[in-house]
């Protein structure tokens, strides 16, 4: 880990025109083949800090200090022309979101060939293109067939969209790359592939890697150091191993609280409050008016970075030696013992025999499962195995289907606009995304109150006190009614989308992948508040997801399904103690785990397995 590739010090990135901070006093380096994680919650700056190593800010923004050392080449002093043949030759870049970063127009196969053929006099020795082609696309465990070549980007699926963008950033052989979130919204199977590849192409060619996330999971398994940051700065920094066993600050350690775990059945704790915005640091630590270990000192100047643990682990925080955490406390313990409660009840939803299909293609066989009052029953499988399918099936959104499905002890039609209105009102849909399923030219009172207009017949003075009465159950306020989506964070438009579907007082709420996209904070706030109105509203909820590990902090019951197919189901602790199915067991195996750091997964055992 001596050979250092990659060295930034100081570095400053302020908004444009202005002396207001974004990122400021990031120093860190990266040797060949070690892969560095960034971490924190959205808003921490972990992509700016990406961004520079690529000599890039985007718009609105603009490097101030400091400088980013490339193996003697200070990037942030390169011209336009300089940068241009660095990127993708001794800086690749792999995006969140590979679908929106191929070009849709062009085949894969041209794309691939054009990033290497970029780059033909800047240094790159590639005697025969469609040989070092088929050799990347072989280390992303793709075939360099037609098929996949002749593909425009559309047609592969996540997981392939993502591989080719790995195959591209490699393809040059790069000194340095830097993954941003690369494996956000994956399933288990296609992430554990990824994270493979990275973590073997690194090692394999030398390669220094800067992984962006908030996935401290993921960070557990790949990355052999960590930068953990808030509101701009690194506030700990150390070996994986050092920050994830005995974290020194009080926010990496609420941060490893909020991580769901795939062995214990435990209650997920968020962070009150939101990181503070660009101008809006605090004169003390930025922190501390989140922070349960608060004194005096801690308001009166921004703490300094001490060594805690020996020379390869530091915190930004003067009371860090007092309170690293080193094991779970009894009252982690009582919480998961309390989580671990079952509700139990009457059918609210029974589905039987159903076959779903997109034109002639049968997309789901003979589906079966039942969804008990006060209960969350939930689904999960890889992309592609028709979770979303059978979620629209149920709530009418998609009425290409047989078999037979009864709610509340009644038949429903195929069609939402062939079902009654009580039916449509007491089962209600939750979105992914809240960043498009939320109407940016509405309001926040706009948006919720417009189910009860359609619903329910009252005065405009009843609708806006059962919207504010609403929020307020969401964890949210009266002060968010005559606020724009784009002024909320992704925890809050979450919020807004389940009080939009809570207005109504539906009995089932169906959650398609609504904490996929949020940080491990936010995600373990908005699973306790689904846990808090189930029991206090006596909801149910059909729970769609690919996330394992949050199965056990929220569902009583578990449905897998593997092409279309139910291959196992039960209680969730029964399925995922002692899966029998081996695909089951596959995806158990794929699911990221903290354990890693210190054990090799425990494999199942024999009896268990078919």
């Amino acid at each position: 880990m001596s050979d250092v590739r990659v060295s930034i010090d100081d570095l400053r990135v302020v908004l444009a025109k202005s002396d207001v901070d974004v990122v400021d006093e990031i120093s860190l380096t990266v040797s060949a083949g070690e892969v560095v994680g960034l971490v924190g919650e959205s808003g921490s700056g972990k992509t700016t800090v990406a961004l520079a190593l690529l000599g890039h800010a985007r718009r609105g923004l603009a490097v101030a200090d400091g400088t980013v050392d490339l193996e003697g080449s200070d990037v942030l002093q390169m011209s336009a022309a300089e940068l241009q043949h660095l990127r993708g030759r001794r800086v690749a870049y792999v995006p969140q979101d590979p679908s929106s970063a191929l070009n849709p127009s062009l085949k894969v196969g041209y794309q691939l060939r054009e990033a290497l053929k970029a780059h033909e006099n800047d240094g790159l020795e590639v005697p025969d293109i469609a040989e070092r082609m088929e050799q990347v696309l072989g280390e992303v465990h793709l075939a360099a067939s037609k098929e996949i070549l002749d593909s425009y980007p559309h047609q592969l699926s996540g997981g392939q969209q993502q591989r080719i963008a790995l195959a591209m950033a490699f393809s040059c052989r790069p000194e340095l790359i830097v993954l941003d979130e690369p494996t956000t919204g994956l399933d288990v199977a296609t992430q554990r592939h990824v994270l493979d590849t990275v973590r073997g192409l690194c090692s394999s060619y030398g390669v220094a890697a800067v992984y962006v996330t908030h996935d401290l999971a993921v960070i557990a398994e790949i990355a052999d150091r960590v930068a953990v940051m808030y509101a701009g700065r690194i506030i700990e920094l150390g070996s994986t191993v050092a920050v994830f066993e005995s974290p020194a600050h009080p926010y990496t350690d609420g941060l490893l609280k909020a991580i769901p775990s795939p062995e214990i059945s435990h209650c997920l704790v968020g962070m009150e409050g939101t990181p503070p915005s660009p101008g809006r640091r605090p004169p003390g630590c930025a922190f501390e008016p989140r922070c349960p270990h608060a004194i005096a000192a801690c308001a009166e100047a921004p703490p300094k970075m001490v060594p805690v643990n020996g020379a390869d682990h530091a915190a930004r925080c003067i009371r860090a030696r007092e309170i690293i955490r080193t094991s779970m406390g009894v009252d982690e313990l009582a919480r998961s013992a309390e989580c671990q409660e079952r509700a139990s009840g009457e059918p609210m939803m029974v589905v039987e025999g159903l076959d779903g299909f997109y034109a002639d293609k049968q997309i789901l066989f003979d589906v079966g499962f039942s969804v008990p009052e006060t209960s969350c029953v939930a689904v999960v499988g890889e992309s592609g195995s028709g979770k979303t399918t059978l979620a629209r099936c149920l709530t009418g959104m998609h009425g290409h289907w047989t078999g037979e499905v009864s709610f509340a002890g009644r038949s429903i039609k195929q069609l939402a606009r062939d079902r009654d209105l009580e039916v449509l009102r007491a089962m209600q849909y939750i979105f992914q995304n809240p960043y498009t399923s939320l109407n940016p030219r509405k309001t926040v009172g706009q948006l919720v109150e417009q189910p009860l207009a359609h619903f329910f017949k009252l005065s405009a003075r009843e609708r806006t006190d059962r919207v504010v009465a609403t929020l307020e159950a969401a964890a949210l306020s009266g002060d968010f009614l005559d606020r724009y989506p784009d002024q909320l964070s992704g925890g809050e438009r979450q919020r807004v989308a389940i009080a939009r579907a809570l207005v109504v007082e539906p009995k089932l709420l169906v959650c398609d992948e609504v904490t996929s996209a949020l940080d491990v904070s936010v995600q373990a706030a908005v699973v306790e508040l689904l846990r808090r109105l189930q029991r206090e509203r006596g909801l149910s909820l059909l729970f769609i997801t690919h996330n394992l590990a949050l199965v056990r902090s929220i569902a009583q019951e578990v449905i897998v399904l593997h092409e279309g197919r139910v291959v196992e189901r039960g209680p969730t602790d029964t399925v995922l103690s002692h899966p029998v199915d081996d695909y089951t067991i596959r995806l158990l195996e794929d699911v990221p785990k903290l354990t890693a750091l210190t054990a090799s997964p425990v494999a199942p055992s024999p009896a268990l397995l078919p």
